[in-house]
Parts: C-alpha cells; sequence; structure tokens
C-alpha cells in the first residue's frame, strides 16, 4: 500500500496525542465527526506497536469490513499505508491480519467486527497486546469484556477507543468510567485538513439544526435522532421541586429477576395558569432499580417485594402523601403475590397488550402518549434527595433516575422493522404504565 500523501500536518490537539506516553491503560477519543481522531489514531497505534514485545493485536469495528477501512486503509493513513514496504495481508488460524515486520520482532495486526452477540467467540483463547475500538459505542459488551481479559498478560497493555457523541446516558459512558479512561474531547477544529473558510462554512450549514450542530460541530452529547423520546430534554423537563398541587400517588412497577425489575413513585399535581385554566402534570419523583444482569445479584421476588415495601415506605415519608395505587406489569405474578404478603396490594398495569387507538395498537398507544405528555410538558422529573440509607452488603442505597434517563437515551426502533428494540427498556415499560394509568384519570 503505497502512500500518495507527501507532507502531513499536525494540530496541536493531535501532536499532543500522538506524542503522549502510553501510561494509561485505556485512552477514549469522543468528539465530533471529521475531527482528525481516526488518523491520528494509526499512527499512534503504529508507534505502539515498535514498543511492544508482543506480536499479536488488534484492532476492532462493528463489522470487519469498517475495522479494515478505519486501521488498515485509513483514507491513505492507515496502518497498511504506515508498514508500506514491511507489511502483508495475511490469514492464519485466529483471521485476517496485517503481518509486520519491524525492528522489535513481527507482528499481527488482527482486524475483526465486534458489533454482534457471538462476536466475542472470535477472539477467545487469543493473547493480545492492544486492542483499538473505532465507534466502540456500537460494539457488543460481551466483545469489549473478553478483549480487556485477552490483554490481561500483555508486555504494555493498551486499549484505545473512538467514538462521536452518543446519548448523554449512554452505557458505554459507564464503562469509561469503570476502566478509568484518559479522555480526550475532538471538534473538526482539531482537524489540520480544514481551512478557516471551510470550518466557517461547515458551521454554518450545521446552525440551522440545533441537533447537529452541537452533536457534530461542538461534538457534545445529545439524545440522538432516532430515539423514541428524542423530544424529551433532561435540563429543561427536570425540577427541584413538585411545581403546582399535589393530587395524588401512585407506583408503577415491572419485574424481572436477571432482567431488570423497576418501581417509580409519580405524583400527579394540578398546575393552575394566569388565565384560571389548568392542567395535570405526571412528576416521576423517585425510581426503585435492580438489575440481576447487570450487577451480577439476582433476587428471589420474596427479596425483591422488601425491598420495594422500603421504598414505598420511603416516598410516602418524603412527600407526606400516602399510595392511592400500585400499578405491577400482569406478566408479573410472583412479583404481585410477594407484594400482597407484605401488605402492597396491588392492581395489573395497563401494558397496551389490547389497545387500538386511530392507526396505532399494543404498545405504541402507550409510547405515543408519552411522546404528547413530553412534549406538552406534562411529564416532569424531580430531583430525587439523598436516602442516607446503607444496604446490607454497607452500599448506599439511592432512588434517583440515573437509570431511566440510561435507558431513555437508548430506547430506539429496530431500522429494519420499525418495532421498539427489546432492549433497555424495562424503566421505559414501566413509566409507560404509569402513562397509561395518568391518561385513564387525568387526560380523558
Amino acid at each position: 500500500m503505497k502512500p500518495t500523501i507527501e507532507k502531513l500536518l499536525f494540530s496541536p490537539k493531535q501532536k499532543e496525542f500522538l506524542l503522549s506516553p502510553f501510561d494509561h491503560t485505556f485512552e477514549v477519543n469522543e468528539g465530533a465527526i471529521r475531527s482528525g481522531k481516526s488518523a491520528v489514531a494509526c499512527m499512534r497505534l503504529a508507534l505502539f506497536y515498535l514498543l511492544s514485545k508482543d506480536e499479536q493485536h488488534l484492532v476492532s469495528g462493528y463489522n470487519q469490513e469498517i475495522a479494515y477501512n478505519i486501521y488498515i486503509e485509513g483514507d491513505g493513513l492507515g496502518l497498511g499505508y504506515i508498514f508500506d514496504g514491511c507489511s502483508h495481508l495475511r490469514r492464519d488460524r485466529s483471521g485476517d491480519h496485517l503481518s509486520i515486520d519491524l525492528p522489535n520482532g513481527h507482528k499481527k495486526i488482527y482486524f475483526k467486527g465486534g458489533g454482534k452477540a457471538n462476536s466475542a467467540n472470535s477472539i477467545r483463547g487469543m493473547s493480545l497486546g492492544s486492542v483499538a475500538y473505532t465507534e466502540i459505542d456500537l460494539m457488543n459488551q460481551d466483545f469489549i469484556d473478553e478483549t480487556f481479559r485477552r490483554t490481561a498478560k500483555a508486555d504494555i497493555r493498551y486499549h484505545l477507543a473512538d467514538l462521536n457523541p452518543p446519548a448523554p446516558n449512554h452505557p458505554i459512558l459507564d464503562l469509561f468510567k469503570q476502566r478509568h479512561a484518559k479522555w480526550r474531547h475532538w471538534t473538526m477544529r482539531d482537524n489540520p485538513a480544514f481551512s478557516n473558510d471551510r470550518l466557517q462554512e461547515l458551521k454554518k450549514e450545521f446552525l440551522g439544526n440545533s441537533y447537529l450542530y452541537r452533536r457534530d460541530w461542538l461534538g457534545e452529547r445529545v439524545m440522538p435522532q432516532g430515539v423514541i423520546y428524542a423530544m424529551f430534554d433532561e435540563q429543561s423537563m427536570t425540577d427541584s421541586t413538585l411545581i403546582g398541587e399535589p393530587v395524588e400517588m401512585f407506583f408503577s412497577t415491572d419485574a424481572g429477576q436477571e432482567d431488570a425489575t423497576t418501581m417509580s413513585c409519580n405524583i400527579v399535581t394540578r398546575r393552575r395558569f394566569d388565565d384560571g385554566s389548568y392542567n395535570f402534570v405526571l412528576n416521576r419523583v423517585a425510581n426503585y432499580y435492580h438489575s440481576g444482569r447487570d450487577t451480577g445479584n439476582v433476587k428471589a421476588m420474596s427479596t425483591y417485594a422488601a425491598e420495594l415495601l422500603d421504598f414505598v415506605n420511603w416516598c410516602q415519608d418524603k412527600y407526606q402523601l400516602y399510595t392511592n395505587a400500585i400499578i405491577v406489569d400482569p406478566a408479573a405474578r410472583s412479583l404481585r403475590e410477594e407484594l400482597n404478603k407484605v401488605g402492597l396490594r396491588n392492581s395489573s398495569a395497563n401494558n397496551n397488550a389490547h389497545e387500538i387507538q386511530g392507526g396505532r395498537k399494543g404498545i405504541e398507544v402507550g409510547i405515543q402518549r408519552m411522546q404528547n405528555l413530553i412534549s406538552n410538558g406534562q411529564f416532569k422529573l424531580v430531583k430525587v434527595p439523598n436516602t442516607n440509607m446503607i444496604d446490607s452488603d454497607g452500599h448506599p442505597i439511592e432512588y434517583d433516575h440515573y437509570d431511566f434517563l440510561k435507558e431513555i437515551g437508548t430506547y430506539v426502533r429496530d431500522e429494519n422493522t420499525g418495532f421498539p428494540v427489546d432492549k433497555n427498556n424495562h424503566a421505559m415499560d414501566e413509566c409507560r404504565y404509569s402513562v397509561n394509568y395518568f391518561y385513564s384519570k387525568y387526560m380523558r
């Protein structure tokens, strides 16, 4: 792969990144499109291969083609061009790779896809010195976890990821915290290929669309297009206190064991306007949320019932209101029985299973109702104070909106079928039940 570029220019951000020491196991480049982060990533990887004693390394994307295009080709700046004259494309039992002969030994740079549920199988048993990921937010979590296991014995352990800004509560952000990633923010102004005139031209184009301007020009995390509740804005729809006169407190519940069990506390308020008119607002004021799969701690339904009793008592004490109703997913029969045993009388929630309204049916009816409430300003989050409680393992108990916000930012439709993806939706289902309850009493 003979290079066609005769001279390279680097921006200050690229120089800083390229020449920084390899003293972090995990580095993340996040920011706007066309910001120059992918090109310089290939060069930084090339420097790392010259330092590493390990033979096998991995570059990855959602699929193998993307991994090859970004890291091996790299629009004329990839590893195949950087190591022109001493590298060849090869294949062995572990897969396709770029074979490179370097002063510190022979290197194999495998390129693989990591977006499928079984992607981790392609790297099991391999020992790797480093892993790079382009658009890591699109990759399967099992694949990512497996890559970190594959570098456990590396001489110099190194992982490098890039991504465009995800939704503000995308699960990938938790990974960055857990793995103590060194994070860098990028914008188009960090790409030396753009002249000032071209940058101003692009800026004017993006200014016409607030979402594109914030994501693609400023490189900020914003709610992505195509998300079912894209009209939700955390800042404008979160209040410090209840606004209006409290009318009713009720609880909505969805249940699972490996899947999440979630219960929300909801307070309906009557909001009056200057002209004497009023409307009702659904306020989500607290949330119990536990996932057996995410925590590795699968609980019995009797345990959930006891913890939900504590949650209900805390909410009643905090807001000095008493429960009018506890509604539960009709499929969660075992939890309903356990709740009855601890004194929490409950009823079956409307899960939209048999509803038809206009051209919509099933859960689409509930989704439309929630979209309407959000758009009309009749759905609010209320900030949750610290509980000052500790669980049996000594961990703080919090009833905040973290999991709800994480789900609402990633609850999307399947691009092929148009149906909501059955993932990141436990709080979304439970919230839909609360919306149905609210509609039946206050929106007729």
